[in-house]
């Protein structure tokens, strides 16, 4: 398949044309179902060029949804997409074709599933190995309100390393009526999959032999009359004994579930036959498919990895349109730094859940593979699994998006901060992300990382601290989480370097009258709002919190003696988070009068768009700021 840079025009292409609304793909002749799936895919490509988005995971699974929907009839079936990154075509085959030149900007269409969107989106998905859990709870709503309806789970290879995806498998073998679970296997996640599931997988790809001698002997008994019924019967516990000679362990249909597979994820009238069999079955079916990562478009194919969430590229080549350049990302310099500590200490391990590359992990991998481990997409496991390491006398660093951390608030709580054990924590993406939405943005970890007793948490100013943070970190015989932004870092300030104290705020710059005290990455912004107040004849002052908890409350005392106004700025949501407890400070404080002003994020879950954009809206840029100061200053 040849893309060139070229404008796809108004009109869609093609087949295309003719689905405007769910269902419009019936009325596709079967003859032309490749022809549909090229264009498909031609279409995503050179939508997601222009806008960015999830591509190497949408190309994989053209057929699969074509294939879905020549089943089903929407919206009274349902799908569940596992993460919901995969679904494109879903979106394109349901009339949404307009949205994708708004893809994941804001206002525009959302990346992932929305029920506000399309009433065909049955749930709205973000994060991994939950579909099971709510498709099983649509199954079984439908099965006591008396329907008939159909229902999808849509989960990969790689989200079934996660335990939540076992929990509802365990429970799913218990259904007495129809589920049909899609395994989408494409050896993928974000990264390549690795651990038992992903080995087992392989041997039941590789191994054939039991699905074409189950299917022969089905032929066989079928043209026997009379007799072919009872021979089934009596071959049932040879049968069983055949799965494992072919297919050692045979998971799935031992935990009590039917397992189908694996079928070609590319071959549209093969899957529409099995699901069409998999609904005459009273009970829950596992139907495994093979399919490709970035199928039909070369460099997606040739690294799926880069094209899993890409930014605008370029047709004929796939190179981004914006490069990055010099311009070193937290992320990058994080990377850099924990090289440098298992350089320095042996005792340095660090932990990845199946995002070695985004976290920065991936030259720790290379460089040091005895002392790096990727659990997979299981951040429970890897929060506990460290707390055992730190038990055996490691040092681990635990790499993680803010937003996935959320998912081991327990394990973080209680198997790593009761003990007091010395675990760091990397919080990558904390604060806005970004285009991929709700789901993704880090804006909660402040909030309820600082519920945490004996757990400290920091944030850099820029470039140099990142690193200072980690070093200081490793000192420490407790448990740390770091929290920094996604994208570049502020490389301002660089001769701001004063040494890091337990619990103690840096001063950036003397002032009087009004304190900006800043959190993190918003330090950035603070700076621009001092220089801008300067030029209006106010000198206000610039406190680096650096530590969220504890915070300096002896700073705070301090403050109030040449200050009467105090804004803290944050980039996560107000309740629980830094302005709060300072303000709550202020309150409580005996013989100390001060008015304080929280600039933070609502507490609501924030929609896709750009971070600048996002920043202007809920007021986190300078300018937005300096409106705060001045309206409070008008007042008085």
């Amino acid at each position: 398949m040849i893309y060139a840079d070229t404008a796809l025009g108004e009109r869609l292409i093609g087949l295309l044309e003719q689905i405007k609304k769910p269902n419009d793909i019936k009325n596709i002749n079967p003859s032309e179902y490749k022809e549909l799936a090229r264009e498909i895919r031609r279409f995503l490509v050179q939508k997601v060029s222009r806008t960015g988005g999830h591509l190497a995971s949408n190309l994989g699974v053209v057929e699969l949804t074509m294939a879905i929907h020549l089943c089903c009839d929407f919206p009274q079936d349902q799908v569940v997409w596992d993460v919901g990154h995969q679904c494109y075509t879903h979106k394109l085959l349901t009339g949404r074709q307009d949205g994708f030149d708004t893809l994941r900007q804001y206002g525009g269409m959302s990346g992932f599933p929305k029920r506000g969107e399309s009433d065909c989106d049955a749930m709205d998905t973000g994060h991994s190995s939950t579909s099971i859990s709510a498709a099983l709870g649509l199954a079984k709503a439908r099965d006591i309100q008396g329907s008939d309806n159909k229902i999808f789970a849509v989960i990969g290879d790689g989200a079934l390393s996660g335990g939540m995806a076992y929990e509802a498998l365990n429970n799913a073998a218990r259904l007495k009526s129809n589920l049909i679970i899609v395994l989408n296997d494409n050896q993928m996640s974000i990264a390549k999959n690795v651990g038992g599931m992903s080995n087992y997988l392989g041997k039941i790809r590789t191994n054939n032999n039991y699905t074409e001698l189950k299917q022969d002997v089905e032929r066989i008994l079928e043209r026997l009359p009379h007799v072919g019924n009872r021979l089934t019967e009596k071959i049932r516990d040879i049968k069983d004994l055949v799965k494992r000679i072919f297919i050692p362990g045979m998971l799935f249909e031992d935990m009590g579930l039917t397992y189908i597979g694996p079928i070609d994820g590319h071959n549209v009238a093969q899957m529409v036959s099995t699901f069409r069999n998999a609904f005459k079955m009273n009970e829950a079916v596992i139907v495994h498919v093979s399919t490709q990562k970035g199928k039909g478009y070369p460099p997606a194919q040739k690294d799926p990895s880069a094209f899993h969430g890409v930014g605008p590229f370029r047709l004929s080549d796939g190179k981004l349109k914006v490069s990055k350049g010099n311009v070193l990302s937290y992320t990058d310099v994080f990377q850099d730094t924990i090289l440098k500590l298992a350089e320095r200490d042996e005792r340095v391990v660090a932990i990845s859940a199946a995002m070695p590359s985004g976290t920065g992990l991936s030259a720790m991998a290379e460089q040091h593979p005895d002392r790096f481990f990727d659990v997979g997409i299981a951040e429970e496991h890897a929060v506990t699994f460290a707390a055992g390491l730190a038990l055996g006398g490691m040092r681990p660093v635990v790499a993680l998006y803010s937003t996935f951390l959320q998912r081991a608030y327990d394990q973080i709580l209680h198997d790593v901060c009761i003990g007091g054990l010395p675990v760091i924590f990397a919080v990558d993406r904390a604060g806005l992300v970004g285009s991929d939405g709700e789901t993704h943005q880090g804006i909660f970890d402040m909030a309820f990382l600082s519920q945490m007793p004996g757990l400290t948490v920091m944030a850099p100013k820029n470039i140099w601290e990142l690193e200072t943070m980690f070093e200081y970190a490793l000192t420490l015989d407790a448990p740390v989480a770091i929290r920094y932004p996604r994208g570049a870092a502020y490389d301002g300030l660089g001769d701001c370097k004063e040494p890091i104290t337990h619990g103690k705020s840096e001063w950036i710059c003397r002032g009087a009258e009004v304190v900006l005290f800043a959190v993190g990455n918003m330090v950035e912004i603070a700076m621009e709002v001092v220089t801008r107040l300067r030029e209006g004849g106010l000198e206000p002052t610039l406190i680096n919190a650096r530590f969220i908890r504890p915070f300096d409350e002896e700073l705070l005392r301090e403050l109030a003696a040449e200050h009467s106004l105090v804004v803290t700025l944050e980039d996560g949501v107000i309740s629980g988070g830094f302005g709060q407890a300072v303000a709550a400070w202020y309150e409580t404080a005996e013989d100390v009068t001060m008015e304080v002003i929280n600039v933070a994020l609502p507490d609501a879950f924030i929609e896709h768009g750009t971070v600048d954009k996002l920043r202007r809206k809920y007021g986190l840029d300078a300018n937005s700021v300096i409106d705060v100061i001045q309206a409070k200053r008008r007042k008085e």
